[in-house]
């Protein structure tokens, strides 16, 4: 029969009977636990044999981080996959070795920036294959013409006479007023222009609004841009006059002794490469064959006495002549080439008067600029000799936008368009 002992007294054994079975000079034994004293953890930490505390895994015990499985030994920080060994940032697949920054593949190597491929060197931006020519990004040939694309932002941006490449020039000669007063203010011309959009362009009845300094350069500014030069000649009633998109370095207007409200407008244009264009623009009287023949002749004279023969020449805008074989033309031939074939419309007509029967409108090259001519190529439609440019014919129209299907038949428009192209060399 056992005795019954009170609740405090049979507490007080059972602290003995614990005491008795540890010994002299250990502890009790701890509930597993994800640590011990040397641990990261305590008693309730996250720490057994598989936890972050233990031996083999832990990261805060005598075998932890620098051990197999942790952060610290083979497979972490400061080992052969981690950082700063075989794998990792600075050795041979990181930073600074074969494949990282600094070595053969990286920047500063071989496929990287500043070596063969990369940046500054044969194939990269500022050499023959990239945008820009032999010597950099930025000579004639840099962002507009032959170089990254002939067809490319616009032409050339007027840089380096010494690129080894090729400028695209559109050359058109225009008198294409509309209206009772010989001028622009109507639009039509405006937008026939702004479609096919000419390098130089050889106007005639250069007038527009009251013709002030403002005015005028708001109409080249808002039919070519605003980088656009200009030439118009001064106190004449329907001047004649230049336009480029290349820098017009020399110009003036020599006499045409049968008419007096215009003269003959020139300029000497800075085109890319050694050989500068004259542009001279010409509106030759209606009044009969022998007094065309007599002006071509007067302007002929002024050509031999003024224009090196070195340059490139260009005779463009109206003549009134009434056909190919006219002895004004035959006049030109000292100075420029008059052979077709000759341009056409979207229909393979070439006349260029209102009812297009006559051949009225001409831009004339000399030999030298003659070797260079190309078809006129707008959007998809190419034209192998020069476009006559008819927007009543012209189709797709939406290819010479914002031009209108009317413009071309709008009222006192007397004459078309025309077009040619060259391809120049800039050596």
């Amino acid at each position: 029969m056992s005795m019954k002992l009170p609740p405090i007294l049979r507490a007080l054994v059972a602290v003995g009977a614990l005491a008795t079975a540890c010994g002299p000079g250990t502890e009790p034994a701890t509930p597993p636990d994800s640590g011990t004293s040397a641990d990261a953890g305590a008693r309730n930490d996250a720490g057994t044999g598989t936890d972050a505390g233990s031996s083999t895994v832990d990261a805060g015990d005598v075998e932890d981080a620098g051990r197999s499985i942790d952060a610290g030994p083979d497979a972490d920080a400061g080992s052969e996959t981690d950082a700063g060994t075989t794998s990792d940032a600075g050795t041979t697949v990181d930073a600074g070795t074969t494949v990282d920054a600094g070595t053969t593949s990286d920047a500063g190597t071989t496929s990287d920036a500043g070596t063969t491929v990369d940046a500054g060197t044969t194939s990269d931006a500022g050499t023959t294959s990239d945008a820009g020519t032999t010597s950099d990004a930025g000579t004639t040939s840099d962002a507009g013409t032959t170089d990254a694309g002939s067809d490319d932002a616009g032409t050339t941006d007027g840089g380096s006479d010494t690129d080894g490449g090729y400028t695209k020039i559109r050359i058109m000669a225009a008198n294409i007023t509309s209206g009772n007063g010989q001028d622009y203010d109507q639009g039509h011309g405006i937008r026939l222009m702004q479609g096919v959009k000419p390098d130089v362009v050889l106007i005639q009845e250069f007038n527009y609004k009251a013709n002030s300094a403002a005015e005028i350069r708001e109409m080249v500014d808002t039919t070519f841009g605003p980088g656009f030069s200009y030439y118009r000649e001064t106190g004449a009633q329907i001047p004649n006059g230049i336009i480029s998109r290349y820098p017009i370095i020399e110009s003036g207007e020599w006499k045409d002794t049968q008419v007096s409200n215009r003269d003959f407008a020139w300029a000497r244009i800075d085109i890319p490469g050694p050989h500068d264009l004259w542009a001279v623009s010409v509106h030759l009287l209606t009044s009969g064959s022998g007094v065309r023949n007599t002006e071509a002749t007067n302007l002929v004279k002024f050509i031999k006495d003024n224009v090196r023969e070195s340059d490139y020449l260009t005779i463009g805008g109206d003549f009134n002549t009434d056909s190919r074989s006219e002895s004004c033309l035959t006049t030109f031939k000292q100075v420029v080439t008059t052979v077709g074939p000759h341009p056409v419309d979207k229909n393979g007509k070439d006349g260029t008067n209102a009812s297009r029967a006559k051949p009225y409108d001409h831009v004339l090259v000399d030999n030298d600029l003659y070797q260079y001519r190309v078809p006129t190529v707008i959007g998809a439609s190419s034209f192998a000799n020069g476009l006559v440019l008819d927007s009543r014919v012209y189709t797709p129209l939406s290819e010479i936008y914002p031009a209108l299907s009317s413009d071309s038949g709008a009222s006192n428009m007397q004459h078309m368009g025309v077009l040619k192209d060259f391809l120049t060399p800039n050596f």
